[in-house]
């Protein structure tokens, strides 16, 4: 029986940056890395060559696999400590913002593309803020490196090949299944791979799972007591518009990052993941849960730009199930789609009508999600968040004009899975010792930034 030093569940960025930091400080202890998903030379999406959504089994390609869900998505990098989640809230503000640009330079070191959007154009990002402000609305300044959807999945081929090479053992294709305990203290975990069942033993096990794997966590968390709490869970909607329409917020900021707290709830409600000339996904979860997002390539460009608006629920004792919450949501409108994304044009929403496919034909704004279908999202979204998606539209109709047009389309469901915070102190250890819980499955982070950066000085303690 091998022992290792540390096992990390999960080839996302937080558990590769664990094992990328762990080599760069020199460290000479065994390290293991259990994904369930291939090698990121081997994620294929079928859906380039068939056109539409084959709801691979048994897993999604773009969700699962080295490199997580993130660098089959957007690509984008968020280099402010003001976005990407609450870590700082855990590690400080400086300490963040500091780790964000030592991260940044690793990035830069794999291949990263050189040009930062959203810097300079001071002028024009005044006008962009002050608009924002009369709109009730809070413009955050983020600089965004975009790798873009097809370049990221090349960085992170060069980051494998370089573990592989500095003697990081990684199991593709295995389930872990279970961690193994001894009262309070966390002894390895159990996989399954193809060969069948069998148990790693570790001094230190990181569970890395992303947002993929957060409601896989929040059941290990409730089986085992870790100690956790129920946060925030977001549900909202993807965007879809013309270039023409957002072509300055483009150009100037790339991505607008806004946030506002719309009545009459006043929940917090932001913009997130914007991909200008971009391409709205699907992506399937677990029991055959489809959600949307959105894509960004460097060379490829369509005729529109998307993005999701999101709403964060913050729910309060008794319940304690923000997850299974938001799948409801999502199930039902998958149920209404036939299986399919749905899409609606605002219009409609406003005139209380559902949106039928020879409207879209005729729009100006041609859905670049073929596959999705036209609809009535609103009989699947609570009324709570799509009242404040109606209004957070409307508002940040001031800043863009034409954004709330009538042929601006709204695809359901869009969903983000990292609401079960498990409670951890500074140094990332849980009630379990030896246990330790990082990225947007422990709730902590949001986006490929900062859950590298999570990695990052996870693996300086473990150096």
């Amino acid at each position: 029986m091998k022992k290792y030093d540390v096992a990390i569940v999960g080839a996302g960025p937080a558990g590769i940056f664990t094992a990328l930091e762990m080599i760069k400080k020199g460290s000479k202890k065994s390290v293991i890395i259990v994904e369930k998903g291939k090698s990121v030379e081997n994620r294929k999406c079928p859906k380039t060559v068939t056109g539409k959504c084959m709801n691979c089994k048994p897993y999604c390609h773009i969700t699962t696999g080295f490199s997580g869900a993130g660098a089959f998505s957007d690509g984008k990098l968020s280099l402010s400590y003001e976005v990407g989640g609450d870590l700082p809230l855990l590690i400080g503000e400086e300490l963040a913002q500091d780790t964000i640009d030592y991260t940044d330079k690793i990035y830069l070191e794999f291949g990263a593309d050189t040009h930062v959007e959203g810097v300079g154009n001071s002028e024009e990002v005044k006008e962009i803020r002050k608009r924002a402000i009369q709109a009730g609305l809070k413009l955050v300044d983020c600089p965004i490196r975009h790798l873009g959807t097809e370049k990221a999945q090349e960085l992170y081929f060069s980051i494998e090949k370089y573990l592989l090479q500095n003697g990081i053992e990684i199991m593709f294709d295995s389930q872990c299944s279970d961690l193994i305990l001894n009262g309070e203290k966390c002894l390895g975990i159990r996989v399954t791979d193809k060969s069948g069942p069998r148990e790693i033993f570790a001094e230190h096990t990181v569970v890395a799972t992303g947002r993929r794997g957060a409601d896989w966590l929040e059941q290990l968390c409730t089986d085992h007591g870790i100690a956790h709490q129920p946060g925030t869970v977001d549900i909202g909607v993807r965007v879809e518009v013309r270039n023409e329409v957002i072509e300055k917020i483009n150009k100037v900021l790339y991505e607008s990052k806004l946030v506002g707290y719309p009545k009459p709830f006043k929940n917090k409600v932001r913009t997130f993941c914007q991909n200008p000339g971009g391409f709205v996904a699907q992506e399937n979860y677990d029991n055959d849960l489809a959600v949307v997002n959105g894509h960004s390539y460097k060379e490829l460009k369509s005729d529109n730009t998307n993005l999701a608006i999101l709403c964060s629920h913050n729910f309060t004792e008794p319940f304690n199930q923000p997850i299974a919450y938001a799948q409801k949501v999502g199930e039902l409108t998958n149920m209404l789609g036939a299986g399919h994304i749905l899409v609606q044009r605002f219009g409609d929403i406003l005139d209380g009508k559902r949106t039928w496919q020879k409207e879209l034909s005729r729009s100006n704004v041609r859905p670049t999600l073929p596959d999705a279908v036209a609809g009535d999202i609103t009989a699947a979204m609570p009324y709570r968040a799509m009242i404040n998606i109606i209004n957070f539209i409307q508002a940040v109709d001031h800043v863009v004009p034409g954004f709330a047009g009538a042929e601006t389309l709204l695809y359901s469901p869009e969903l983000k899975f990292y609401s079960n915070r498990v409670k951890m102190d500074t140094d990332f250890n849980t009630n379990i010792e030896g246990l330790h819980c990082l990225g947007d499955s422990s709730g902590w982070t949001r986006g490929l930034m900062m859950a590298s950066v999570h990695g990052v000085l996870m693996g300086r303690i473990l150096a």
